[in-house]
């Protein structure tokens, strides 16, 4: 068998080629009759025998029982019938808690960021050059940024025990 760089170069002699090593070695073909057919016709224990049938088609198999990975309901059910909770059951969430009061920090973290954005977009306004106002925005914003990275907690809240894993 040839094979080109990606693949035998003529598909159709490959499969053909396949094909014929299959059946050589008998897969595929028909079984072999057991009857002896040298003996004549109608003598004693050569009655050619007709392969039996089965008086009925094979019953269709029921769907198999609803395992671990499938539901107890089929697709269509759940899809087109009616809410089964119904409308009166319906999970309400409790109340979230309130939002801390924002520090300080918080709020010179923010004077920043929106002093370092006016600098850079709106110089003119308030009557700064641009070459003044460029790096006096960047320094502002950058360091904003730091500001921000800084307050990011690391480690566990306080009063937690480390040792006592896993927290929800």
């Amino acid at each position: 068998m040839s094979r080109g760089k990606d693949g035998p170069e003529d598909v159709d002699a490959t499969f053909a080629e396949i094909v014929a090593d299959l059946r050589a070695g008998g897969f595929g073909l028909p079984e072999p009759d057991t009857a002896d057919t040298t003996d004549p016709p109608g003598a004693p224990g050569t009655e050619r025998k007709t392969p039996e049938r089965p008086a009925e088609p094979p019953a269709v198999e029921a769907p198999p029982e609803p395992g671990w990975r499938s539901g107890g309901t089929s697709w269509d059910t759940t899809i087109f019938s009616d809410d089964p909770a119904g409308d009166d059951e319906h999970y309400v969430p409790p109340e979230p808690p309130p939002l801390p009061r924002p520090k300080m920090g918080a709020f010179l973290i923010l004077l920043l960021f929106l002093a370092g954005l006016f600098l850079l977009i709106l110089p003119g306004v308030i009557g700064v050059g641009p070459t003044v106002a460029t790096p006096l925005g960047i320094l502002a914003l950058a360091t904003a940024i730091a500001l921000l990275l800084l307050r990011v907690r690391q480690g566990p809240p306080p009063g937690a025990d480390p040792s006592n894993g896993a927290q929800v």
